[in-house]
């Protein structure tokens, strides 16, 4: 379960209160809201980030909400491979992700590990035995966040499999380091899943390799991680590469963990309460 911690002063909530200086007005005088407004996102945790100094200014008028933990499900192998492009070879339609993690502060968490793992445009998962994918690492990989936070992909847009809406896993490891070309060590600070728009999937999705996909498609609002386990607040906010939905997304996501938090795990194997 997510969150929430605010330590604001009396002082700006009073005047917040009494319309003196609203939480609009306090961001619009840190320079905000243009900020958001620039790179298309959300000032809620888990939405699209713009520039780093947004953060850390509306860290000045609240704290920010931990992004809800979510299902780890049932097709994590911890290989956490160091690399940036995870395609591996598998078509689809580009994406390139970039996830800014900070903490409640705003701050940006810098040399955090960013392990993502999703199915390729058929459905199916690498290294899985009920997938005959043994042996095979694509589109899993780890990248460390730089100094302002932020870690980048690039992979394809994400099929679809029976039960479940468009998604990538992600976890987030602090206190690691590298050896080796894998990732060791360190605390999982985060699970979670990155979500896509019904409306953008649905034009991804009428495009080849997708169209070979013969399994029922469910959409956010009829799966379950997305409508009970917050799956809004880690939707990724996504921009065109191109003119055409062929040429690709870039895909941002910002994620607000506690760096020296473990959670709890949730539904590990794909099943339990949020």
């Amino acid at each position: 379960m997510d969150t929430e911690r605010n330590t604001s002063t009396p002082g700006s909530l009073d005047l917040a209160r009494s319309g003196g200086l609203t939480r609009r007005r306090l961001l619009q005088q840190a320079g905000v809201l243009g900020l958001a407004a620039a790179a298309g996102g959300s000032l809620g945790a888990g939405r699209g980030f713009a520039a780093v100094s947004s953060a850390t200014a509306l860290a000045s008028a609240s704290r920010l909400t931990l992004t809800p933990e979510q299902e780890e499900g049932p097709f994590y192998v911890a290989i956490e491979k160091i690399r940036k492009n995870i395609t591996l070879g598998k078509s689809g339609v580009p994406l390139n992700l970039k996830i800014r993690v900070e903490d409640t502060s705003g701050n940006a968490v810098k040399g955090a590990a960013c392990d993502i793992w999703h199915c390729d445009a058929l459905g199916v998962y690498s290294d899985e035995s009920s997938e005959n994918t043994v042996g095979q690492t694509f589109l899993r990989g780890v990248q460390f966040t730089d100094a302002d936070g932020v870690a980048e992909f690039k992979t394809i847009y994400p099929g679809h499999y029976s039960g479940r809406t468009t998604h990538i896993h992600v976890k987030v490891h602090v206190g690691g380091k590298a050896s080796g070309g894998s990732y060791k060590r360190g605390h999982v600070s985060h699970t979670g899943q990155l979500l896509f728009e019904d409306s953008i999937t649905s034009q991804v999705y009428r495009l080849a390799p997708y169209t070979s996909d013969a399994a029922a498609r469910v959409v956010n609002t009829s799966d379950r991680i997305y409508t009970e386990q917050g799956g809004a607040r880690s939707t990724l906010t996504l921009a065109r590469l191109g003119s055409s939905v062929g040429d690709g997304f870039l895909g941002t996501v910002r994620l607000v963990v506690d760096p020296s938090s473990t959670p709890a795990a949730i539904g590990v194997s794909g099943s339990g309460p949020p």
